[in-house]
């Protein structure tokens, strides 16, 4: 899930300009008015009069992002594929960061086409661990590679990756718990388990959760954010 590399980095950058008043008028104004319940519950009611899930209130990138994508149903199985990359890259680091550096990784990776990436070479390698715009990580980035030829392989054995995925989640999004605090899911753990058999790298569950959640799998929006019922009735026009 998103939330889980925010909770120790943008999380906090995000509301310290928020909080910071309060925690100066005095800790009887802060758990007063409300403020330490709804941050322990993941929302946060932001400057535009919206309620979001918490990670989403202060930054403009995060927030655009998280408006009008996270937790959108992803039907098209190369866009599956390339948010699974992208959450790969996120490992051990921020989202905020990835995200930020999204249109350098599409065009260091051929948009993210998986004919093109899985036709990479040794040369294309050390290309890319000296690519400064991405994240030069030489093991993700093989990694990235490796799942571009399992993604074929899984098309010309007839098992198309969107019908794959959204079979294993029995065709229609999963509502998530609603607290915007969990980072594992039955539904992560099952297709972790069947990625990794089909050959995936960098796909673990906490890594598939996150995925999931991005990609509208599951709508783990909170359960006070604006946009969880927005993604329920998109789901519903998608027969999902």
């Amino acid at each position: 899930m998103l939330f889980r590399s925010l909770q120790l980095g943008d999380r906090c950058q995000a509301c310290r300009k928020r909080l910071l008043p309060l925690i100066m008028v005095g800790e009887a104004e802060w758990f007063g008015g409300g403020v330490m319940s709804d941050l322990m519950a993941g929302k946060m009611r932001c400057d535009d009069g919206y309620s979001r899930c918490l990670w989403a209130c202060s930054d403009p990138l995060l927030q655009q992002y998280h408006d009008t994508e996270w937790g959108v149903p992803e039907r098209n199985s190369r866009a599956l594929w390339e948010k699974l990359m992208l959450d790969g890259f996120q490992a051990g680091l921020s989202w905020r960061l990835i995200l930020a550096r999204r249109d350098a990784f599409r065009a260091a990776f051929s948009g993210f086409v998986p004919e093109r990436v899985a036709a990479y070479t040794q040369q294309d390698v050390e290309r890319l661990v000296t690519d400064a715009r991405i994240i030069r990580s030489r093991a993700k980035i093989e990694a990235v590679i490796g799942n571009a030829r399992a993604y074929l392989a899984m098309q010309d054995k007839g098992e198309e990756f969107s019908d794959f995925v959204w079979g294993l989640a029995g065709g229609r999004s999963v509502a998530g718990d609603g607290s915007g605090t969990s980072t594992r899911s039955t539904l992560g753990d099952t297709l972790s388990a069947a990625l990794k058999e089909r050959g995936f790298r960098f796909a673990g569950p906490v890594i598939v959760h996150a995925w999931a959640q991005a990609t509208g799998l599951i709508n783990d929006h909170h359960a006070s954010c604006f946009c969880r019922p927005v993604c329920e009735k998109q789901a519903a026009l998608l027969n999902v």
